[in-house]
């Protein structure tokens, strides 16, 4: 934390006074946590969960554009609530008087003019500025939107702006959604609450329009989509994760999350996922699967120290993977958080061959990180 501004820390105070207002005026309500067993339905799990705390949507890609250049993106929306769920506004009470907070986060990396881009966006529930719908696909912060754009299939819509930058995306699932975890739950430690319900969309085609210095090119490719929701799923001992999404180019996909303590032990409950071709998960746990880093790199902005370079092994995939960042600098520098967020390219650790892409979550490693 003493690496953000002061901007950051007087955020730190507003937010904790909401938390403290929070407890005040939710009275004998309290916030849901992760349980198993829980059965995912959808569509109804795209949509908002109010009595969850905490909850977001995240998407990452590679696109093309029509000229050839190769871009990465991330655009994520965050939703916190700040008063357990029901809440309603009581009659004379003031329209800016809310229960939600949202962000969110949206990054272009230019891989071949080697440039990386992030904005961020914030606002309450009050007066429409954010919201998040619990009966159909929407979410909105300051203009930036995920929509579902038809009831039977989730296709899904993403716009955002920023900075003379823009993303305008329709994504489609060539995958049904993959549960993360056992039992409808994946474990973020041994605490009760320490859980969230996690599935993912690992395979998205996307195509739309991308705009980056008032150029705007027409992009196509693939995505990645994260929904999870939950209260409380991190403990004390815990400073961050690094995560990973990887699309080989033989059909399957995987996950890897690996939460670090503060002592520099990897939490036990960290795990993964392995998907199929057909779309079928097998589960993993910390034991079928090896991360090591293969070179180190150093914020010039932060001064922050972040693995770069990895090699993956997995179980049930025979080459080990290499994991090569498309750019050093994937940096995003924020008023709520600051965090590696990049793509990456992946080969065949023995012979050198692509085998596919991904992206890299880094948290923690410039402050420890709080949900």
């Amino acid at each position: 934390m003493n690496r953000f501004p002061s901007l950051v820390r007087s955020l730190a105070v507003v937010l904790a006074l909401l938390a403290f207002q929070a407890v005040s005026a939710s009275g004998t309500q309290t916030w849901q946590i992760a349980r198993a067993p829980y059965r995912f339905v959808f569509p109804r799990d795209d949509f908002a969960h109010d009595n969850y705390r905490t909850e977001w949507w995240y998407f990452t890609g590679h696109l093309r554009a029509s000229n050839g250049r190769r871009y990465g993106f991330e655009l994520t929306f965050f939703r916190v609530g700040l008063r357990p769920h029901p809440y309603r506004v009581q009659p004379g009470r003031s329209a800016w008087h809310g229960a939600q907070l949202y962000s969110a986060h949206f990054a272009i990396t230019d891989i071949d003019g080697k440039r990386f881009f992030y904005t961020e966006t914030s606002a309450r529930d009050a007066l429409g500025m954010g919201y998040a719908s619990q009966r159909r696909l929407l979410v909105r912060v300051n203009g930036w939107s995920l929509r579902g754009t038809s009831a039977i299939e989730p296709t899904m819509h993403l716009q955002a702006a920023g900075r003379g930058n823009a993303i305008d995306l329709r994504v489609v699932p060539e995958k049904g959604p993959v549960v993360e975890g056992r039992g409808g739950i994946s474990r973020k430690g041994a605490c009760a609450s320490c859980a969230s319900h996690y599935y993912s969309f690992t395979l998205l085609r996307a195509s739309g329009t991308l705009r980056i210095d008032g150029r705007t090119e027409r992009v196509g490719g693939i995505a990645w989509m994260d929904h999870e929701y939950g209260s409380d799923e991190l403990s004390a001992g815990q400073v961050g994760w690094d995560w990973f999404s990887i699309q080989l180019r033989d059909g399957r996909e995987i996950m890897l999350y690996r939460l670090r303590e503060k002592d520099g032990a990897t939490t036990p409950q960290s795990s993964g996922t392995l998907v199929a071709r057909d779309g079928k998960p097998s589960y993993l746990t910390l034991h079928n699967f090896q991360i090591s880093a293969t070179g180190a790199w150093r914020s010039p902005q932060t001064h922050a120290r972040y693995p770069s370079g990895w090699i993956v092994r997995v179980a049930g995939v025979a080459a080990p993977l290499r994991l090569v960042p498309v750019l050093k600098n994937q940096e995003l520098v924020g008023t709520q958080a600051t965090y590696w967020e990049g793509a990456v390219r992946v080969f065949d650790a023995r012979t050198g061959r692509r085998l596919g892409q991904g992206y890299v979550e880094l948290t923690g490693y410039a402050g420890a990180i709080s949900l």
